[in-house]
């Protein structure tokens, strides 16, 4: 590969302890013509080193190899090489280790029975935008991640912020539900810090969009 060419590829470290496996991987990623594998590692120690040295885009890394646990490992690489996204490959499908791992910032998580065509795909989506995460999970387990994730709400926070989502005012709101308007502005506050939102219109969108609430027209609530 000629070094314009390298320059314009992605770079992929491969970290599993089964060299067979690695070399399943290395002949599918260097198949297609955007990406070359920089190095392998066997162990979480030689994947820093690696990645230390190397600095690849992207990752690839098995959640069982040797040394220390994969969410340790991932930190460190984190640490050593911000820039580099990290995909997760496992046989395991638990939400529990799927949440822990999304905590540390992996970029994606496919089981390894996933066809060569998403893996091909989750690389260049994580490489192509650095915010996104790519998951090849069953629908269990992302079901559970999310609704762990999901914040949650009173009762009569979730009255304020349906009402607040027709832009009616906080007096407006305290009428309707018949409270002080200081209690309307309390919720408000505390909805604030659970949503993690600087707005009422953030507040509102980030509700819409986690189902805590549901579009409604004025004249539902009139």
């Amino acid at each position: 590969m000629d070094p314009t060419t390298a320059e314009a590829s992605i770079s992929i470290a491969l970290v599993d302890d089964h060299a067979l496996f690695r070399e399943g991987l290395r002949e599918i990623l260097e198949s297609v013509g955007d990406m070359r594998i920089v190095g392998e590692a066997g162990d979480s120690m030689a994947a820093v080193a690696l990645v230390t040295g190397a600095r690849p885009d992207v990752v690839l890394l098995d959640v069982e190899i040797p040394g220390d646990e994969v969410t340790e490992t991932v930190s460190r690489i984190r640490s050593m090489s911000p820039e580099t996204r990290i995909i997760i490959l496992s046989m395991y499908d638990g939400p529990q280790l799927l949440s822990r791992l999304l905590a540390a910032g992996i970029r994606g998580y496919l089981l390894k029975s996933v066809h060569r065509h998403e893996l091909i795909a989750a690389v260049r989506s994580v490489h192509e935008d650095p915010s996104r995460v790519v998951l090849a999970v069953s629908r269990n387990s992302v079901a559970q991640v999310e609704a762990a994730a999901a914040p949650t709400l009173s009762e009569k926070e979730l009255e304020v912020l349906q009402l607040a989502a027709q832009a009616l005012s906080n007096s407006q709101i305290a009428r309707r539900l018949g409270l002080a308007e200081a209690t309307v502005k309390r919720h408000m506050r505390n909805i604030f810090v659970k949503l993690n939102a600087v707005s009422r219109i953030d507040a509102v969108n980030k509700a819409l969009a986690a189902s805590l609430i549901t579009p409604q027209s004025r004249a539902d609530l009139d």
